[in-house]
């Protein structure tokens, strides 16, 4: 629902009554900056859906929130191809906006647009009261070292809401973004003993605790700031692969739509006697309109193993088109040798398979990239 004040260039959004969920964080100031983050989004979400397109959602994916707000507060929903930030303050003084630097200097979070969002659990209602370009926050606004955050004069804000819809329609050739930095990627051991350093709960604010290029190079990961998360929390490890074949998936890993499942292999290849059960995790992914799977197989005999990575179509018959790509790489992101499969032309499965060491970790890319994901690191 949305309200109507006597200041009419304002939108006042209803927070609806919704689920609070289970989200779990590591100290009483993270678990409040997620619970104005989730009033936010619960009431500004459905009016974007309404006045923009159907298809806003939250990037990168909302089961990804708890390891944002844990760590940094504010919310990126993206727009067919524009992005905007929600920043939810309780404060009343509305004379400046303040962003917090991740969401302004990291190239892989920061927006087009930025929504200055006044909660009001009590009265239960939003106040969307303004908003700003990336363009504008890093050109005119004032740097604060001691917080890590931007803020922007509210002289420099546009409050009027009803301007925002025809900016980005018809101003499409103004940039709405100003370069930035690209954010040094950290060596592996380096990015472990951080996490470790940082995943202690008596560290209130990690995102302070060290200097912001190497806190950048650490979140701007999606699997290293999700151990982060898990580690603040008191979570044991989620996503090795040889505990769910196992034990079964983890349920952090079936909320982002991991399964194990029970392959018997082909009779025709053995007597029933011989014939044997084969485990393998897989993901449904939705990647351009149509639903892949992900699956993992382990390959070889106990004392040598290796695993066989593989996508397919989900709809039997159905291929993949030309142009798509499987890629595995190091946790730290880094190419090997027969790490990738390209579909030249449209094909019925791309598969890469590669032996690993015990307890190492790797990541898997498919291009074009799936929906509602995150980069995530599986141990083996």
């Amino acid at each position: 629902m949305t309200f109507t004040f006597s200041d009419s260039t304002e939108l006042i959004l209803e927070i609806p009554e919704t689920a609070q969920g289970d989200l779990a964080f590591s100290h009483p100031s993270a678990d409040y900056q997620a619970y104005l983050n989730k009033l936010c989004l619960n009431a500004v979400l459905p009016w974007l859906q309404e006045d923009f397109t159907p298809q806003a959602k939250v990037w990168p994916t909302s089961t990804a929130l708890a390891s944002f707000w844990e760590l940094v507060n504010g919310t990126a929903i993206t727009v067919d191809a524009t992005r905007f930030i929600l920043v939810p303050s309780e404060s009343i003084d509305l004379s400046e906006l303040r962003v917090p630097q991740e969401w302004v200097d990291l190239p892989s979070w920061l927006g087009d647009y930025y929504l200055a969002v006044q909660v009001e659990p009590d009265a239960g209602y939003v106040r969307v009261w303004g908003y700003c370009t990336h363009s504008q926050i890093k050109n005119k606004g004032s740097y604060d070292a001691g917080d890590r955050t931007y803020s922007l004069d509210a002289s420099e804000i546009i409050t009027d809401i009803s301007v925002l819809a025809v900016a980005r329609e018809f101003c499409t050739a103004e940039p709405t973004r100003a370069p930035v930095t690209a954010i040094p990627t950290l060596p592996q051991a380096q990015a472990h003993n951080l996490i470790d350093r940082l995943g202690k709960s008596e560290v209130v604010t990690p995102r302070l605790a060290i200097p912001f290029q190497l806190w950048g190079g650490l979140v701007e990961h999606g699997g290293w700031r999700q151990n982060l998360y898990e580690k603040r929390i008191g979570l044991p490890q989620q996503r090795s692969v040889l505990e769910w074949l196992q034990s079964g998936v983890s349920q952090l890993a079936q909320n982002i739509g991991w399964e194990r499942w029970n392959l018997e292999l082909s009779a025709a290849a053995r007597s029933v006697e011989d014939r044997q059960t084969q485990v393998n995790i897989s993901r449904r992914l939705a990647i351009a309109g149509q639903i892949y799977e992900l699956t993992i197989t382990p390959q070889g005999e106990p004392d040598a193993p290796y695993w066989r990575f593989e996508l397919h179509n989900a709809t039997v018959g159905a291929v993949i088109p030309e142009g798509f790509k499987l890629r595995l790489l190091t946790e730290d992101l880094q190419p090997f040798p027969d790490n990738e499969d390209i579909a030249t032309t449209a094909i019925e499965q791309l598969y890469v398979e590669v032996a690993l060491e015990p307890g190492e970790g790797i990541v898997w890319e498919i291009e074009p990239f799936p929906e509602n994901c995150d980069r995530e690191i599986l141990k083996f």
